[in-house]
């Protein structure tokens, strides 16, 4: 783990020279009556002619693994000790390849929020969190990001069990750049200071920086440690107490590394989670009175109501990060091949469900043929099972609504006569699995270019020229992340500065190093998460003013 974590400098970062992975090649057939629709449309001859090559097929037939760890914190952890929801309501968590339950979980709802915020309320006005040095706080960082490496294993296997992403992304990068998270925030933690400024006149002028308060947090499944850590680590290393509500999709992770942070010596009262629902648990959380900052990861809709309800409170600050329609733009100058997997991998990355996925593949008309043949013929190649298995690069999607959310988009893409060159369906009979899906001949009017699909589905468009492209990228509501491939320097200085884009990945894609500010334009979100810029969203600004008389010097 020591040198998997020395090794990684980003989540999961990709670079250009990755090579294609090879599997075994099985038809599949599609499900939810695709097969009578993919029949009535003649663009796709050629996908029907040739049979779909996945690399897993079969999947109903497949051997599931059982996971290595055990379920053991499924309550709430308030002021420092789990409990049962106040009604003694729980909900079935369940395991995306079987869709079967895995754990009851208690239900927290409006009574539990306010439990929460009182025993983290009177952590930060009574308690010794934002009392203790900030080098006290930053030690127990440290020892919980060594009590994440030491749980690696378990932590891993949990949020595969729980979120269906494969087991090796779960163990060999992820967990990495968690105990990375948590070791950048640690030192943070006694480098916040203020300032000393000169004013016009005989007074002495500091700014403070102070903790903010109770923080409201709300983290969604597709990365639940990764946003645990992009959460917790900024706002504990500025002084702040938490109550964090889980997804209801995936509540077991944060449950089982909250209670290494408080093994790690956190004082009761400064981290509690809160497992349940949005519009009850999530909706007490964003509207209470009590709560002083707000920060929530999500749907852009979501996202509108969360600040609608921080706006009519008492009008709580509130970070925001939303969806995106992200494009991944293919020059004409592009070595193919490696374009082509990079493209991939910015859009099939975790199932498809990453907010900033390289949606839109814009790719120059001279290699365009070229792109969209081999782009298809490496989804075909990718190797889709249980995600315990090794070798396997795609699990199933987190839950049924979400599994049929994008097949309905596929549909969506069929009946717009964009061209489905492979997959378009279901793998196998049982879980959320879906064939890795390729369309071209996308235009941007179709709902698969214009939506966020947040699954494994690729849609490759054409461009002629750098001004078109930049003008059809920023069409769009949101404006979370952008991809340029490319050799030319002034190409890429163009482009970068033309993308109305929080992020612009050169040549490379999904880098998220600790240090690198994350966020969007537009309706993709509000402030920054990572880096400096996320100790800003945790902090208040105070000028302390007093007079001085008879300076030496002013």
């Amino acid at each position: 783990m020591a040198a998997a974590r020395r090794g990684i400098s980003s989540l999961l970062s990709r670079s250009i020279l990755a090579s294609s992975s090879s599997s075994s090649s099985s038809s599949s057939s599609t499900v939810n009556g695709f097969g009578s629709l993919l029949h009535s449309h003649g663009r796709v001859s050629r996908f029907l002619g040739r049979g779909n090559g996945f690399g897993t097929s079969a999947l109903a037939e497949e051997e599931l693994i059982t996971p290595p760890v055990q379920i053991n914190y499924t309550q709430n952890l308030i002021n420092g000790q789990f409990v049962d929801s106040a009604s003694g309501k729980t909900f079935p968590t369940y395991d995306p390849r079987t869709g079967e339950v895995i754990a009851h979980v208690a239900e927290g709802d409006a009574e539990d929020i306010n439990r929460a915020v009182s025993a983290a309320r009177k952590a930060f006005d009574e308690g010794p969190w934002p009392r203790m040095s900030a080098y006290e706080r930053s030690r127990i960082l440290l020892r919980f990001a060594d009590l994440i490496e030491k749980h690696a294993p378990e932590l891993s296997a949990l949020e595969t069990w729980n979120n269906g992403k494969p087991y090796e992304q779960s163990l060999k990068s992820e967990l990495p750049l968690l105990v990375r998270l948590f070791h950048y925030y640690a030192g943070w933690a006694d480098k916040i200071h203020g300032l000393t400024v000169p004013a016009d006149g005989n007074h002495h002028v500091q700014v403070l920086h102070e903790p903010i308060g109770v923080a409201g947090q709300i983290i969604p499944w597709n990365f639940p440690l990764i946003m645990f850590a992009w959460k917790v680590g900024p706002a504990l290393a500025c002084g702040n107490t938490i109550v964090l509500k889980t997804a209801e999709q995936t509540p077991l992770t944060a449950l089982y590394v909250a209670k290494l942070l408080h093994e790690a010596g956190l004082p009761p009262g400064v981290l509690n989670v809160v497992s349940g629902y949005g519009p009850t648990a999530g909706a007490a959380l964003a509207s209470h009175m009590d709560v002083d900052k707000l920060a929530f990861t999500g749907s852009t809709s979501t996202g509108k109501v969360v600040l609608e309800l921080a706006a009519k409170s008492n009008l709580k600050p509130v970070t925001l990060e939303l969806g995106g329609k992200s494009p991944f733009i293919v020059c004409e100058d592009a070595d193919v091949d490696k374009a082509v997997e990079l493209a991939h991998f910015a859009l099939f990355f975790n199932q498809g469900q990453c907010c900033c996925a390289g949606s839109r593949t814009f790719v120059h008309e001279r290699v365009y043929e070229e792109f969209v043949e081999k782009s298809k013929a490496r989804a075909q190649r990718r190797v889709v099972g249980d995600p315990f298995k090794k070798g396997v690069e795609q699990g199933p999607q987190i839950d049924l609504e979400q599994f049929e959310k994008v097949l309905r988009y596929i549909k969506s893409g069929i009946e717009s006569n964009a061209t489905l060159e492979c997959g378009g369906g279901r793998l196998g009979s049982k879980g959320y699995f879906i064939e890795p899906t390729v369309f071209s001949n996308v235009k941007d009017d179709m709902l698969i270019a214009k939506d966020e699909i947040f699954g494994p589905v690729q849609s490759i468009l054409k461009f002629k020229d750098i001004d078109e492209v930049i003008h059809r990228a920023n069409s769009t509501r949101y404006g979370l992340a952008s991809g340029v491939f490319t050799s030319n320097i002034d190409t890429a200085n163009t482009l970068t500065r033309g993308l109305r884009t929080g992020t612009v990945w050169v040549n490379c894609f999904d880098i998220f190093d600790a240090a690198i500010p994350f966020g969007g334009y537009k309706m993709s979100g509000i402030g920054r998460e990572k880096g400096i810029y996320s100790l800003q969203n945790y902090l208040q600004v105070k000028a302390v003013v007093t007079p001085l008389k008879n300076p030496a010097w002013l």
